[in-house]
């Protein structure tokens, strides 16, 4: 079997800005949900689409935001697209899908547990993790656990993290403590790019395998001097980084493996959200019922 992980709060956020916007029932905007079970039928409808999971960020802040002041919030993202991460969550579990609404931790942490656990079942022959989000990139492993961009259509295994990133996957967290990542506030270490890091990490591995001094780093590097002097400068930042970054593979997750087998929409669920949302139409492409 194949297990599909979906990172719900980007599938929202993608449905909120490129699917038409829609006023519910009630005078809400709620165009994204419409578009996420929309894009969440289109994946069920698949070949070889079995078992599913959805992760939500519940609240965009989490425990990294204690750690980093500067840490990805909620602030300026828009009112009428955080209204809906709730009615998002009914969406998913009236469709039938194990939803999971993150807290304290986040969606990325959630994926990242689910297929930890799930990596080494006999049964499993391949996760897929439905994200084009570069820190899921930690999680791949050979062609088991692999990313998968919906919108593009592009798989992306471990080679293909190498070729992208030019570090393998579990060096992911130490390059984007040394480059930085704007979409989760953090900076990264001054002078420090994707290739300079790559060029380090693809020889030492983690941070701390790296010597403090250019001349003990046996690489042949413009600027060696000055990026040994800036990270020699800026450790503690840069492992500060590296956590925010490394995903937790202990989220709260209680279901079995067997629950993540689709087995059709919760009819009485989903028929009076879709009344909801002014979206009846969706009813009749539904494909399978389970009348609870």
């Amino acid at each position: 079997m194949r297990i599909h992980l979906v990172d719900g709060t980007y599938e929202l956020f993608r449905a909120y800005f490129g699917a038409p916007k829609a006023t519910g029932a009630n005078g809400l905007e709620v165009g994204a949900t419409r578009g996420i079970l929309w894009s969440m039928l289109s994946l069920l409808r698949e070949d070889r689409v079995t078992h599913v999971a959805c992760a939500f960020d519940h609240v965009i802040e989490s425990f990294r935001n204690e750690l980093f002041a500067g840490y990805k919030s909620s602030e300026g993202v828009p009112e009428d697209l955080l209204l809906q991460f709730p009615i998002a969550e009914r969406a998913t579990r009236a469709l039938g899908l194990v939803t999971w609404p993150m807290v304290e931790v986040e969606a990325d942490d959630a994926l990242a547990t689910a297929a930890a656990r799930w990596m080494d079942e006999a049964e499993v022959e391949q996760i897929v993790i439905c994200t084009p989000d570069k820190d899921m990139a930690q999680c791949v492993r050979d062609a088991r656990i692999v990313c998968f961009d919906r919108m593009r259509k592009k798989l992306i295994d471990e080679m293909a993290v190498i070729a992208k990133y030019g570090v393998p996957p579990r060096s992911i967290p130490d390059w984007l403590a040394l480059v930085g990542d704007s979409s989760d506030g953090y900076p990264g270490i001054a002078r420090w790019g994707a290739k300079s890091a790559a060029a380090v990490l693809a020889h030492y591995g983690h941070l701390e395998a790296i010597p403090d001094h250019e001349r003990e780093w046996g690489l042949a590097l413009r600027g060696a001097s000055t990026l040994a002097a800036s990270l020699r400068d800026h450790r503690d930042e840069a492992y500060l980084y590296r956590r925010l970054a490394t995903l937790r593979t202990d989220a709260p997750l209680d279901e079995t493996l067997d629950d993540l087998r689709w087995r059709g929409a919760r009819r009485a669920d989903l028929t009076n959200l879709c009344h909801e949302l002014g979206n009846q139409d969706f009813l009749e492409r539904v494909p399978l019922w389970r009348d609870e």
